[in-house]
């Protein structure tokens, strides 16, 4: 069965950190560009980071730039999402998606083939 399942959310204060994680079966995950995006109350979902298949590529939004770090583990299938000095504007659903790569070893927050069902992180004293 297909499946990307995020963890890791939950309540943290402002300046603290978390880390998320999501977790790929059921296809070949280390064929696909892996981002994440998110969605706060009222707002739109949106891309905020994405890893090429070899890890050599990253991208941020400038919203969360310089404060997240993306990573994966081909042999694990896992990405993981690093966030630190979180600021209460960082509170969203937090979702993980995958997209089969095209070969040019970038990535890209548009025409994900699989989503994640989100896991919340709340930023708040």
């Amino acid at each position: 069965q297909l499946q990307l399942v995020e963890s890791g959310g939950g309540l943290v204060q402002p300046g603290g950190s978390l880390r998320l994680s999501c977790a790929g079966s059921g296809f070949r995950f280390d064929l696909y560009t892996i981002g994440w995006f998110r969605q706060a109350p009222g707002k739109e979902r949106e891309g905020i980071s994405c890893i090429s298949t070899s890890g050599k590529t990253t991208t941020y939004a400038d919203s969360v730039k310089g404060r997240f770090t993306i990573s994966r583990t081909s042999a694990s299938n896992m990405v993981y999402l690093q966030m630190n000095s979180l600021k209460p504007e960082d509170t969203a659903v937090y979702y993980c998606a995958a997209r089969i790569a095209d070969g040019s070893g970038w990535c890209a927050y548009t025409g994900m083939d699989y989503w994640g069902k989100g896991a919340l992180v709340t930023v708040s004293a």
